[in-house]
């Protein structure tokens, strides 16, 4: 099966974004650095309903040959699940270009205007109207202010009119640092969410901070998981 191009370059690249202020040379950031982590936590793994995902599929329910945006990284079981529906999985691993293009001290650097367009220019490069759905997850609570409202402008742009969108928010708001998860698509209203430890988040969101940040999509529909994530449906 012939590769998407983001796909590809996933596989490639060695070079990384200078330390430096400006703008990091054009070409791939390379995909060496793990988003970063809590020393010492492991792995957990449990499979849970969604109904955040079911509503998902509904949205695109009945139509085939659809192009879905996935920003939790390329994994053989979302790729051969969407696939098998009929329709094509373009990948990008959102947090780890984040780690590589903002350093360890992420929230500190992402005002710079030419990294935002660097950053964005790596992982949402995609022409106006691609996309008839994203799998966000959970990678924008990661985001500091100017970077958010970047990425969220560019994602409004690459999806079609009628899209969704499945995007995650921890709840809790007392929490320092927030568990990162991988998720598996199990089936329509099922996912395998396995914990990779713990990072620190730029902001908590409640639902009205939620909703003014969505506020030019058509709506947002909330679920509250037990795992304490509000999981979102934006409609375009």
């Amino acid at each position: 099966m012939l590769l998407p191009e983001p796909l590809r370059n996933f596989l490639r690249g060695q070079s990384s974004p200078p330390a430096g202020g400006g703008a990091p040379p054009p070409g791939n950031p390379g995909r060496r650095q793990p988003p970063s982590r809590q020393p010492g936590s492991a792995n957990t793994t449990s499979t849970r309903p969604s109904r955040g995902l079911e509503e998902f599929f509904s949205c695109i329910r009945d139509r085939a040959g659809l192009t879905i945006l996935d920003l939790g990284g390329a994994t053989q079981q979302n790729i051969d699940f969407i696939t098998n529906l009929g329709h094509r999985l373009y990948s990008e691993n959102f947090l780890q270009v984040l780690h590589e293009t903002f350093g360890s001290d992420e929230t500190t650097n992402q005002s710079n205007p030419g990294r935002i367009e660097y950053f964005l220019g790596q992982t949402l490069n995609y022409a106006d109207g691609q996309f008839d759905g994203v799998l966000v997850w959970d990678v924008l609570e990661h985001l500091g202010p100017a970077l958010l409202a970047a990425v969220v402008d560019r994602l409004q742009k690459i999806v079609r009119p009628k899209s969704c969108m499945l995007a995650f928010f921890h709840a809790d708001d007392k929490l320092e640092t927030v568990p990162v998860y991988a998720f598996r698509i199990e089936d329509m209203n099922a996912l395998q969410v396995i914990q990779q430890g713990e990072r620190r988040r730029a902001e908590f969101f409640n639902n009205r901070s939620l909703e003014r940040l969505f506020g030019r999509f058509e709506s947002v529909k909330f679920f509250l998981t037990r795992e304490r994530l509000r999981e979102l449906i934006v409609k375009v």
